[in-house]
């Protein structure tokens, strides 16, 4: 039976099944949705991955003007054709019952072995909304990157994470050279071009 969206009543699904159910899940829906004359596009059909949904932080010590990044292998970039191992922020799954303010000190202290002080919040943004339903919501940390660096990780995640401490404009020059390639650390490298000064002047 064809039902509304219980959020939108723009958009009519038709039918909602999930043809795969693992560590991630992939949903299968027949729909139609309103078109901006006013009436109704034909119904078809599109599968979104379900991932969950994360957060990130960029970990920005403005004492010495520096972010503390990771760089780790990624199958997904592997996939792609492209250099599997990304500098990135830090960054986890949102758990069931957790804030992504919690998520984000918990991942720094185990990818970057970094305390997280303040916390300011960038934005809550969609990764890739073609297919997945996946959200990332951003923060800027401020921390001390005195003594920053080495191998983190959880062995049981299988994860074999560098700590990468650069100071701002080198890191900023980095994604100005094409070398940064993940979405996320761009926009939060971006985000900090326009709000160092601010941040600086705050956090001291």
């Amino acid at each position: 039976m064809a039902s509304k969206s219980s959020s939108d009543d723009r958009v009519e699904i038709i039918q909602k099944r999930t043809p795969f159910r693992g560590y991630f899940q992939i949903d299968a829906y027949r729909l139609r949705h309103r078109t901006f004359d006013g009436g109704w596009t034909r119904e078809f059909s599109r599968e979104v991955f379900e991932r969950g949904h994360a957060a990130a932080v960029l970990l920005y010590d403005p004492d010495r003007d520096a972010v503390v990044l990771v760089e780790q292998f990624r199958t997904g970039a592997h996939a792609a054709g492209l250099e599997p191992w990304l500098i990135e922020t830090v960054a986890g799954i949102i758990e069931p019952g957790e804030e992504a303010a919690e998520v984000v000190r918990r991942e720094a202290l185990e990818e970057a072995g970094c305390g997280v002080g303040d916390l300011e919040p960038i934005g809550t943004f969609i990764l890739s909304p073609g297919g997945s339903s996946e959200t990332m919501v951003l923060f800027c940390g401020r921390v001390d990157s005195r003594g920053a660096g080495g191998v983190h990780g959880l062995d049981h995640e299988d994860e074999d994470i560098r700590v990468v401490v650069l100071p701002t404009d080198e890191a900023l020059e980095l994604l100005r050279a094409g070398r940064i390639v993940n979405a996320t650390t761009a926009l939060a490298l971006q985000w900090l071009a326009l709000n160092r000064e601010r941040r600086r002047a705050a956090w001291q």
